[in-house]
């Protein structure tokens, strides 16, 4: 008895005990949790294809060019050189998602994920308007090949490939920018045969994962699964079943006390079982492949309101909670991994709001000290890269502080296109007299279009006796 119990932790539920693939035919889901599932995904999802169509000023609303090495987050342009920022906004993810799964569980995985929402909200719905809810698929699956199951096969998988083809294109605007995929679309095949070929991988990749992978990616493939051993507590709030209350489970029995029975409130209806995306038994307790989803708590909260016995015999609860039935408590690692997350928040913002438009590096040329002209001025050659995070063109000058200094440059006129690096030689020369036998701190204001963008610190050197 024992042995059967926990079989199930002998393999996951989509493999069998040869170690062969077994398909998943979950019920169609429904409920007050569906509910809010569907309009938080169709908003996610409206989000996500008009991502790359949205602007702020001039530039994407979002955009990860890694070829270009360009990233655009909410409108702002951020360069190799802003990298530190990034790492910045990686780290506070990485820490959201450990303090998200602490607290809440995988409900990320449930409720925000792309292959949740593409699979649940997208795919499988279409599934179920082709071919029907689960008894009518596994019927479909077993009969022989005839002309309508031909046709209803073809329909699914055409309108499958055309939905990867969507998602690729999308994608791939988020790679290189809307702008470069139009290109990509209008333009003769022969012209853009790299982005034609990443557009053909990317489509066959996601067909591949809808069509065929689907809940394996969360089950075997996906590491944030196999983290949640690690990150999640018995104060961990999860879907989970209420065993004190749901056993012993038995069928129900019209008139029956069950109480007096010695029964429990789960009538054993496998419902639960059935309507999950990932085929395990929730009431076996927490699992590797259970994605927060909460299809079980709405199809359980039904059964139970058809047999007349309170609802949230599975709900959102901590292990704790199911013992001592008390709420949700914030123990010392949820307050401290919270702190963690508001002090790298408020890093980040601080990075972000004093990140300026403009770079500079001023140095010496290199193997150079100075010089000393005709006149007894000395002079140092400085190499100026002045990197433009903007979309606007600027036309640059350099300017000393000092009075009694000048600056010479090698082009009269200087033009730092939108988005780019300007590459400078600079002549600074001085009076021997002001100089002395020294080296001398100066500053060099950058201007552009009249404007004063930058000062740059840097050294002067003279001659030292």
């Amino acid at each position: 008895m024992i042995e059967q119990d926990e079989a199930f932790r002998d393999r996951i539920a989509t493999v069998n005990e040869k170690g062969k693939r077994v398909w998943i035919f979950p019920k169609k889901p429904f409920g007050s949790f569906y509910n809010k599932r569907k309009l938080l995904s169709y908003f996610l999802l409206t989000m996500l294809f008009a991502g790359p169509h949205l602007r702020i000023g001039d530039e994407p609303f979002l955009m990860m060019n890694i070829i270009e090495r360009k990233f655009v987050i909410f409108g702002q342009v951020f360069w190799p050189q802003d990298m530190y920022i990034m790492a910045v906004f990686l780290i506070l993810g990485v820490v959201f998602v450990i303090l998200f799964t602490i607290i809440y569980g995988r409900i990320f995985c449930g409720w925000v994920c792309p292959q949740t929402i593409f699979m649940e909200m997208l795919f499988r719905r279409i599934e179920y308007f082709i071919e029907g809810d689960a008894p009518q698929q596994r019927l479909l699956d077993k009969a022989p090949w005839t002309t309508k199951k031909i046709v209803k096969k073809a329909t699914k998988h055409i309108i499958f490939w055309w939905l990867s083809f969507l998602i690729a294109n999308t994608f791939l605007a988020y790679i290189i920018g809307s702008d470069a995929l139009w290109q990509i679309q209008t333009d003769p095949l022969g012209q853009h045969l790299g982005g034609l070929i990443a557009i053909v991988i990317f489509t066959y990749a996601f067909y591949g994962v809808f069509a065929f992978l689907r809940e394996q990616v969360c089950t075997t493939i996906c590491p944030y699964g196999r983290l949640q051993g690690v990150l999640l507590d018995q104060n961990s709030m999860v879907v989970a079943y209420d065993h004190y209350r749901g056993e012993n489970r038995a069928k129900i029995k019209k008139g029956e006390d069950r109480q007096a029975a010695q029964k429990g409130d789960c009538i054993d209806c496998h419902q639960c079982v059935q309507v999950c995306p990932t085929g395990i038994d929730i009431r076996n307790g927490t699992q590797l492949e259970c994605i927060n989803c909460t299809a079980c708590i709405d199809v359980c909260d039904h059964m139970m309101e058809s047999v007349g016995l309170e609802k949230g015999l599975v709900r959102f609860v901590s292990e704790n909670g199911i013992k001592t039935r008390k709420p949700f408590q914030w123990t010392r690692r949820v307050k401290a991994y919270t702190i963690l997350l508001l002090a790298l928040f408020g890093t980040l913002t601080l990075l972000i709001l004093s990140r300026n438009d403009f770079q500079t590096t001023f140095i010496r040329q290199r193997g150079s000290t100075y010089q000393i002209d005709q006149h007894g001025h000395i002079t140092n050659i400085y190499e100026v890269n002045v990197l433009n995070k903007t979309h606007r063109v600027y036309s640059i000058q350099f300017k000393l502080q000092n009075a009694k200094g000048e600056i010479q440059t090698v082009k009269k006129d200087l033009i730092l296109k939108p988005e780019s690096e300007m590459k400078e030689r600079l002549i600074i020369r001085f009076p021997r007299v002001y100089i002395g036998n020294k080296t001398k701190k100066i500053k060099v204001e950058i201007y552009g279009n009249h404007h004063l963008i930058q000062t740059i610190s840097t050294k002067f050197i003279g001659p030292i006796l």
